[in-house]
């Protein structure tokens, strides 16, 4: 194990400016062991121009230099209550948006489910989800590594780089989505005087100005953010809520039902599951005796409680779609119009909270962006050269781009993006767990050696278990776009259930633990 002190040494022997803020140290620094470094260097020299600017940003009060580089211990946070209810506010804060709102509406609308069935999927399917990601949020504190390093530890150096790009495909993704339906509802609010690009553009804008800054301005944000959503959702509530039919039934014969149930409640798993794969990126600066039981609870409520919230609104809503010609013509327009719709009894003010909700998927957004470019840092030593900040900028105008060539089509989008969001984390967290509890129990882990590869698993066996695991999921997977033949088989009277991530999981459950016992057997790590 290296020491804490000879961490500091390597770390000062090759941090070109060591700032007193920890959240500003350079993003050169490494606490790689020295005889590591010649294969981890990179080539290629940077720019003067890109120094220049990095070194005057480094210099503005709050800004987060620091890329992948882990935190050392002695570069934490001291401990403090604050600290602690941020766990929980950026969470709960982050996820009482919109676009997560507009997941609930298809229990409904898409999978014909009534009230009830469709708020007790919804509240598991929260749960279950939220569990993902609450367990791999423990592991920041305890390594100072980011999530997608911090994989590197149970799935090996070159086998990690797989969800890692997936991850970014993600979030860019996913972000992408977001910003449409800001756009959609800023443009409904002005009776389509404001058009969606602009909508997109500003809240594009915003993101960017949080993302780059990074981790102390993100946190303070989010910390503030919360307030004027919470209260804008209460009064959608207040004004919207005596036009929720709790009364309706499910349509369809029982098997047709049961399987339309596992379909929203995996839909609704998918979304809280799907920050898993970012889970640490927030806690590295938490101090290292931080007990990994309160970062669990406080992350699971945090995600329990927002999504329970914004999912029985989508619920409501989509209920009142069908007898309520006012929210049927919005619907019919857009997802973001429905949701303005429901502001309607409101008038004015109506329009007002309208404006906050939408400008609420800011919230939602910039975690992604922050842990999309740290992705790509994880992606080769090349790219770690690069700064956090360029990244994030690239991401932001992806993003854009993306969101304005799709503007026209988000259903379809939607859907269909929804397929990548709960399958491969749900394996790769399922990975993390077999890897912690049968083979990592007694060996621990040396958090400093993130970048040795002779020290880090092959993790033959973890891409021989992921991949299966995306078998799995192909046969039962049950998209717009594609049927899986087990999807078909369990689902035959409703057209098809999604069972995709129960089969990849299995998969995944029963080929992992041989494998890599055989792993470490013949290579021995």
């Amino acid at each position: 194990m290296t020491t804490p002190d000879l961490e500091k040494q390597q770390a000062a022997a090759t941090t070109v400016t060591t700032p007193a803020d920890p959240t500003t140290k350079s993003i050169s620094s490494t606490d790689t062991p020295q005889q590591q470094q010649p294969q981890n260097a990179s080539p290629f020299e940077v720019p003067h121009f890109l120094i220049k600017i990095n070194n005057t940003l480094e210099s503005l009060s709050g800004f987060e230099a620091r890329g992948i580089t882990r935190v050392l211990p002695s570069e934490r946070q001291p401990p403090s209550h604050l600290a602690d209810a941020q766990v929980f506010l950026l969470w709960f804060g982050a996820n009482i948006s919109v676009n997560n709102l507009a997941v609930a509406l298809l229990g409904p609308l898409v999978f014909q489910l009534g009230f009830t069935d469709s708020a007790w999927c919804a509240i598991v399917g929260a749960f279950l989800g939220s569990c993902s990601t609450a367990y791999m949020s423990i592991w920041g504190p305890a390594s100072g590594n980011r999530t997608m390093v911090i994989a590197r530890y149970f799935m090996g150096y070159w086998p990690s780089k797989i969800p890692t790009a997936l991850n970014i495909v993600l979030m860019v993704g996913y972000i992408t989505l977001s910003y449409i339906i800001a756009g959609q509802m800023l443009s409904a609010v002005s009776g389509g005087g404001l058009t969606i690009v602009v909508g997109i553009v500003v809240s594009a804008l915003v993101c960017w100005v949080v993302a780059v800054f990074g981790m102390r301005v993100f946190h303070f944000y989010e910390r503030f953010a919360l307030i004027p959503q919470i209260l804008v959702l209460f009064a959608l509530i207040g004004c919207a809520g005596p036009y929720f039919d709790t009364t309706i039934e499910s349509q369809g014969d029982g098997t047709a039902i049961a399987a339309n149930r596992l379909s929203f409640l995996s839909l609704c798993l998918y979304v809280p599951n799907s920050w898993a794969a970012a889970a640490s990126d927030y806690y590295v600066y938490y101090p290292e005796s931080t007990r990994k039981r309160k970062i669990f609870c406080l992350t699971l409520f945090g995600l329990w409680t927002s999504f329970s919230l914004v999912y029985m609104i989508g619920i409501g809503l989509a209920t009142g779609v069908t007898h309520h010609t006012a929210w049927a013509e919005a619907n019919a327009i857009s997802a973001g119009a429905l949701i303005v719709a429901g502001f309607g009894p409101l008038k004015g003010f109506g329009l007002f909270c309208s404006v906050i909700v939408a400008l609420g998927i800011i919230a939602n957004s910039i975690p992604g962006c922050y842990s999309a470019a740290l992705g790509f840092q994880v992606l080769g030593r090349h790219f770690k050269v690069v700064p956090r900040w360029v990244w994030t900028c690239t991401v932001v105008v992806l993003q854009t781009v993306l969101a304005l060539a799709g503007r026209e089509h988000l259903f379809v989008l939607f859907q269909n993006f929804l397929a990548l969001m709960g399958y491969w984390v749900e394996f790769m967290i399922l990975i993390f767990v077999l890897e912690h509890v049968l083979f990592r129990r007694t060996r621990g882990f040396d958090w400093a050696r993130w970048e040795d590869k002779s020290y880090l698993p092959v993790g033959w066996a973890a891409l021989v278990a992921f991949l299966l695991g995306w078998v799995g999921a192909v046969l039962g997977m049950y998209q717009i776009w594609y049927t899986g033949p087990l999807a078909v088989l369990a689902g035959a009277s409703a057209g098809g259930c999604d069972v995709g991530v129960w089969v990849g999981c299995g998969f995944a459950l029963v080929s992992f633990p041989p494998l890599r016992w055989l792993e470490l057997r013949i290579i021995g790590r």
